[in-house]
């Protein structure tokens, strides 16, 4: 019986008051439902079915080109998988951003046709009035600062965000606003450890960290990253806890020895 059985399912209230608990939060990304049930079974509190999606299931370059209808797909094959960890989806890039009432409406569609406990939205003071409307019609949101890669074009770099005053100055007046608008929780993505550990002090909503350093309410890892399944991508901030792109293409090319030589399958293995 696994240690968390017993556990009930994590909500947006819980992530408060492991903040207030001084309790560490664990979030990872998954796109499928076999993931997902891993995932859920070691114990995270909560799984993000990123927009990331974009790079590591459909090889694209950035996350703009994932769609809603696709977001809404690998969200309900996540939903499936879970039986503990709170469900957050992203809203792709487009389907928030132009004005509230298309942001409302995506936002719908991925609680009722995605199986979505919440969404995320990245940006602050210019989606105002769409987190608005999210929240006012009872949907959690989770907020994103620093670096937002659907703005990717605008900043023409994944570099860390907010070392200047003023960019580390709107974040924090961003973060507060979120707050204040009723996020439940709020992503920061590569910004100075210093700025995060400021942020997270003087918000009362939890902060979920991305290459933010140690002292965010919680972490949040790409799982794909996280398991050694990329090889090309190693930002400063991942830690990798397996090297599975080893040792998947390791079984591959055993498998094609074994049935090339036609020792497999053998006598045992067939009926």
């Amino acid at each position: 019986m696994s240690v968390h059985s017993e556990i009930k399912k994590i909500t947006t209230e819980t992530l408060r008051k492991m903040k207030f608990d001084k309790e560490k939060i664990t979030m990872l990304t998954a796109y499928d439902f076999t993931t997902a049930k891993m995932v859920d079974a070691g114990g995270v509190d909560s799984i993000l079915i990123g927009d990331s999606a974009a790079n590591v299931m459909a090889g694209f370059e950035t996350t703009l080109p994932i769609t809603l209808d696709q977001m809404i797909y690998h969200t309900q094959c996540v939903v499936r998988g879970v039986e503990r960890a709170l469900v957050v989806a992203d809203l792709p890039f487009g389907t928030y951003q132009s004005n509230p009432e298309k942001a409302l409406e995506s936002a719908v569609r991925m609680m009722k046709e995605g199986g979505a406990h919440s969404i995320k939205i990245e940006g602050g003071a210019e989606i105002e009035e769409s987190i608005r409307k999210i929240v006012n019609a009872g949907i959690p949101v989770m907020g994103h600062l620093g670096l937002t890669p659907q703005s990717i074009y605008k900043f023409g770099t994944y570099k860390v965000r907010a070392k200047e005053d003023a960019e580390a100055e709107k974040l924090m007046s961003d973060a507060k606003l979120l707050e204040e608008l009723g996020c439940f929780a709020l992503v920061l993505e590569k910004i100075p450890a210093d700025l995060a550990k400021k942020v997270s002090e003087s918000i009362s909503i939890p902060t979920i960290g991305i290459g933010a350093g140690p002292d965010c309410d919680g972490q949040v890892l790409v799982y794909h990253d996280m398991v050694g399944m990329n090889q090309g991508f190693s930002p400063k901030f991942l830690r990798r806890y397996l090297d599975l792109y080893t040792e998947i293409t390791g079984a591959v090319s055993h498998y094609v020895k074994d049935v090339k030589s036609a020792d497999f399958p053998n006598k045992s293995e067939s009926y």
